[in-house]
Order: structure tokens, then C-alpha cells, then sequence
């Protein structure tokens, strides 16, 4: 065999077994999509086969093909975007208030002993209460503005962050902090180095809960006290009895919900190696 030949060989050698993993993964990520969209089908196919059957009046469970034709008319009218768009930037400016002050306070009660005796108790008393529990005391202070939804929807975002704050800290590993006085490292330093790297993974995972609780509390909110939203589509729908606008508001709300879920499981698994790898 020439050395030209040999070359060639090893050359189409290495792509075989350099390629061979990004092949079995491609693969796997096509199983699992394939699986994943295996119950979603067959709920089309019963829903398709319900409406030709006429297992219930059209007023009430309206086609497939007409919540599709729905769905591109209000891409067409913008509707569809801008709604979207306003429980987007609502779910955004919550998360920013409520897991802004779920942080401080989770911090502070987990690091301060006098906090964790004043704060607390008073804490846990309001995280009894749903979202839904305060919203006739928010109306009665905020009236039915932009700002009862925010301060809505911003504590349901500030009770995971601050429990996942909270637990965080408590939870940082003792020989870290045996280390770091060792090394007497400063307060700042100790918290900058040393309680903060542990403590990110599992406050991401509290912000992921949080976010997913912004979503869910968003679409009720926009339900009882708002005119604009996807959660309005579906009070919109209902008052021109068009069941299809429902329909069409309830899937984006899940699809929404679906892809907001993954996208912070990713960054959640990201921060869990980059903790491991840290330390």
C-alpha cells in the first residue's frame, strides 16, 4: 500500500471515530423528539376525530384547521405578536422586582442571624398566601393598572428566590468555610469566593421556579384585570364566542411555557457543571 493510500485511510479513519459521537447524539436527539411529539399527535388525531364526529357543537370545540387559520390571521393583524410581546415584557420587569428583592432578603436572612429572627417569620407568613389571595388587597392599593399586575406577578417570583436564596447559603459545604478562614479571607471575600459559587446552581434552580410561577400567574392576572396580554386572548375570545381565539391562546400559552421551562433547564445544568468544575 503506497503512503498516499495509507494517508487516505487514516485520514477517513479519524472522521469515523471523531464523527461517530456527534452521530449517536444527533440520533438520540431525534428519539427523543420523535417521543416527545408522539402524545401531542395523537391528541390532534382525537381532537380532529372529535370535531367530524360532532362529539360536541362546533360553539364549543371548534376544528384543528380552524384554530390554525385563526392563529396566522392574528400573526397577519399583529395581534397575536404584540399580546405576546406585553406578557413578555410584564413576565420580565416581575422576575426583575421579585427576584431582585427575593435575592437581597435571601441573602440577608441566610447570612444574618438578627435578619433570619425578623424577617423570617414575616416571610413565611406571606408565603402562605397564593397569588391569587392577594390580588383583591392589590386592587384596593394599586386599583386595575400595569402596576397590580408587576406587583402580582412579582411575588410569585419572589417566594421561590428567596426560599432558594435562603437554603442556598445555608447550605454551603462547612469545609469551604473552613477554608476561607483559614485563609482569613474578609467577609466580602468569603462571600464573593466562597458562598456565592456554591450557592449559584441551586438559586438558578429557584429562578427557573420562579419564572415558570411569573408565567402561570401572568396568564390568570391578565384573565381578571387586563386589557391587553395572551392571557386577555382568551377573555377576548370568550366575549365574541369564538372558542378557536381560546383554543389558539391556550397552545401559545404552553408552547410558551414549554420553551421558557427548557431554555432555563439548560442554563440551570450549565451552572451545575460549572459549580462542579469550580470547586
Amino acid at each position: 500500500m503506497s503512503s498516499i493510500e495509507t494517508q487516505l485511510e487514516n485520514e477517513h479513519t479519524w472522521q469515523r471515530i471523531n464523527l461517530a459521537p456527534y452521530f449517536k447524539q444527533i440520533g438520540i436527539w431525534a428519539v427523543r423528539i420523535v417521543l416527545a411529539l408522539v402524545l401531542p399527535a395523537i391528541a390532534l388525531a382525537v381532537w380532529h376525530y372529535a370535531f367530524q364526529k360532532q362529539w360536541l357543537p362546533e360553539q364549543i370545540l371548534p376544528s384543528p384547521a380552524l384554530v390554525w387559520q385563526t392563529t396566522l390571521e392574528l400573526i397577519d393583524t399583529h395581534e397575536l405578536q404584540d399580546n405576546l410581546w406585553i406578557s413578555l415584557k410584564r413576565v420580565a420587569w416581575s422576575v426583575l422586582v421579585g427576584g431582585s428583592v427575593g435575592l437581597f432578603l435571601g441573602f440577608l436572612i441566610g447570612l444574618s442571624r438578627i435578619a433570619h429572627k425578623f424577617i423570617y417569620p414575616t416571610f413565611n407568613l406571606i408565603a402562605q398566601f397564593p397569588v391569587i389571595g392577594w390580588i383583591p388587597l392589590l386592587m384596593i392599593f394599586l386599583g386595575i393598572d400595569e402596576s397590580l399586575k408587576i406587583a402580582a406577578i412579582s411575588l410569585a417570583v419572589f417566594v421561590p428566590v428567596l426560599v432558594a436564596t435562603y437554603r442556598s447559603v445555608l447550605n454551603v459545604p462547612l469545609h469551604l468555610l473552613e477554608v476561607s478562614q483559614v485563609y482569613r479571607f474578609s467577609a466580602w471575600q468569603r462571600f464573593r469566593r466562597v458562598i456565592l459559587p456554591s450557592a449559584l446552581p441551586n438559586i438558578v434552580s429557584g429562578l427557573r421556579q420562579g419564572i415558570m410561577q411569573a408565567w402561570l400567574s401572568l396568564v390568570f392576572v391578565e384573565l381578571l384585570a387586563s386589557s391587553e396580554g395572551i392571557g386577555y386572548l382568551i377573555v377576548w375570545g370568550r366575549q365574541l364566542i369564538q372558542p378557536d381565539i381560546i383554543f389558539m391562546a391556550v397552545i401559545v400559552i404552553g408552547i410558551v411555557g414549554f420553551v421558557l421551562d427548557h431554555i432555563l433547564g439548560w442554563v440551570e445544568r450549565w451552572f451545575s457543571h460549572w459549580q462542579r468544575s469550580a470547586f
